[in-house]
């Protein structure tokens, strides 16, 4: 959960203008971890934690592969993705891929 850069704001205020740590974090209830981390920060803004995750399936590739070669089986396609077949198979379910048998 964050914060709004005011309530934190307010918190770091009421800090330097007299008020304990452990007063600040019982009259707001939040954690004193808290209370403490914000009052080294020179920007009160929330922050990024980590990197988005890079996917090794590329969904519009593989979009025009089962487009262009539609009756290839899954483990061929795993093979030239270079993917477990169950990302496959789960990537085309998201996508609402499916195999149509012809007759």
């Amino acid at each position: 959960m964050t914060y709004s850069v005011d309530f934190r704001k307010k918190v770091a205020a009421f800090v330097r203008d007299g008020g304990g740590q452990a007063e600040a974090a019982r009259r707001f209830g939040i954690s004193l971890w808290c209370v403490r981390d914000w009052l080294q920060r020179k920007n009160l803004a929330p922050q990024q934690k980590g990197v988005p995750r890079q996917r090794k399936l590329d969904k519009e590739a593989l979009r025009a592969h089962v487009r262009d070669y539609p009756d290839a089986l899954l483990r061929e396609r795993a093979v030239y993705f270079g993917v477990y077949i169950n990302a496959i198979h789960v990537a085309m379910k998201q996508m609402k891929l499916t195999h149509k048998k012809r007759r």
